[in-house]
């Protein structure tokens, strides 16, 4: 205690202040609303936690930031681990703090919530940004431990689904502090390979473990990467904002290599049962095939035999009509003849002979022309009406 004789100074009662203060309120926890939020470009954050009836400045020195998951909002309740620190040239004093919680709600859950809501109104989650994976990948680069049991089981399961696809692993760092930087810089290594498809991931553990999945710059990585991006992180029920923002998401690693590579199995039995269908599909048509072309016969025949018999019917009308004209050709020629030998006929008849003085000779019973008759030949000449028999007794040629 002091009296009015022997005053403190300003500064002696400041000091005693701090003394007190900072001994007595060395680590507490203090529930509050942030307000006056500043983050200042050192890295300190410093701010307000307030109830309704009062308020404390706070500060947060950037040492202490990287525990700091989730970001500090105005208006956000709060849990603050900390200790009073007075100033003494001010006589001012605030809660520097050494760790912060959101009130109610783990730190790790905020801070995904928090991020989860930023890379969505940055368009991180549109389907529009998916890129497709190929069906037959002939290159796969893996970026994960190169310890853990998550490369082997996906180099196992590769070698049986699909043998022929090289793999090539990118050994990362995937837990603790300073994970989040060795897998951006694997991702960035990775994309330069030009590799079909990357897969990032690693097996199990707790959210702590997995928590560099989450960070903010591991997921800028897998959305500007150009090759596409399986994430392959812990366990089915463990869901990471590198999930997310990939192109794909598997469940586990050995999942991300089942949806990378097809089933040589699968394909085996595509092929033979592609062949069935083959096969039938082919037999289909040759039958199709073979119905038109015998119909396609069928009519071919009968449109021959129609032709043959519009030929034929042609041919009888030609022989017809060539009959005709040969018929009448003859029938001329005939008429012609027998009225030629009608009318020597006519000339020749033995009555007019008769009337013109004409008979006929005969010698031995023959008809004789008189130049071969010879002297003393005996002869009969007729004529339709007198028989008279002769003998030749002179002979003369009349010139």
């Amino acid at each position: 205690m002091t009296d009015s004789l022997n005053p403190l100074t300003v500064s002696q009662l400041n000091t005693q202040i701090k003394s007190l203060l900072e001994s007595t309120f060395i680590s507490m926890y203090v529930e509050g609303e942030i307000s006056n939020l500043t983050v200042h470009s050192s890295g300190h954050i410093y701010f307000s936690i307030k109830d309704k009836d009062s308020n404390i400045s706070c500060v947060m020195f950037k040492g202490n930031t990287y525990s700091l998951k989730f970001k500090l909002e105005v208006g956000l309740k709060v849990v603050i681990n900390g200790a009073i620190s007075v100033y003494t040239p001010r006589g001012s004093y605030q809660l520097v703090c050494s760790k912060i919680e959101p009130s109610g709600i783990g730190g790790l859950a905020l801070a995904y919530e928090q991020l989860k809501k930023k890379f969505k109104d940055l368009g991180y989650f549109d389907t529009t940004h998916k890129k497709q994976l190929p069906k037959f990948p002939k290159t796969i680069v893996i970026v994960t431990s190169p310890t853990g049991a998550a490369i082997e089981d996906m180099k196992k399961i590769a070698s049986q689904r699909w043998p022929l696809t090289k793999l090539i692993l990118v050994p990362t760092l995937v837990q603790g502090e300073s994970a989040k930087y060795d897998i951006v810089s694997s991702i960035k290594y990775a994309d330069s390979l030009q590799a079909d498809i990357m897969i990032v991931g690693r097996g199990g553990g707790s959210i702590e473990d997995l928590w560099a999945f989450n960070e903010e710059t591991v997921c800028e990585a897998i959305f500007n990467a150009n090759t596409p991006i399986i994430s392959a992180v812990g366990h089915e029920s463990d869901f990471m904002l590198s999930d997310l923002v990939a192109d794909v998401r598997a469940s586990t690693p050995s999942n991300a290599i089942e949806l990378a590579l097809p089933s040589k199995n699968d394909i085996l039995f595509y092929m033979e049962d592609l062949g069935h269908n083959y096969d039938r599909y082919f037999m289909n048509i040759l039958n199709q095939k073979k119905l038109i072309l015998d119909r396609l016969l069928s009519q071919f025949h009968q449109n021959s035999i129609h032709i043959q018999l519009d030929n034929m019917k042609n041919n009888l009308t030609n022989i017809k009509n060539n009959f005709h004209t040969l018929l009448n050709n003859i029938l001329n020629s005939k008429e012609k003849e027998i009225k030629f030998l009608l009318e020597n006929f006519i000339l020749n008849e033995p009555s007019k002979r008769l009337n013109k003085g004409f008979v006929q000779a005969f010698h031995d019973n023959k008809i004789v022309n008189l130049s071969d008759l010879q002297i003393n030949d005996t002869i009969e000449i007729t004529d339709t009406k007198i028989y008279i028999k002769a003998q030749i007794v002179d002979k003369k040629v009349l010139h």
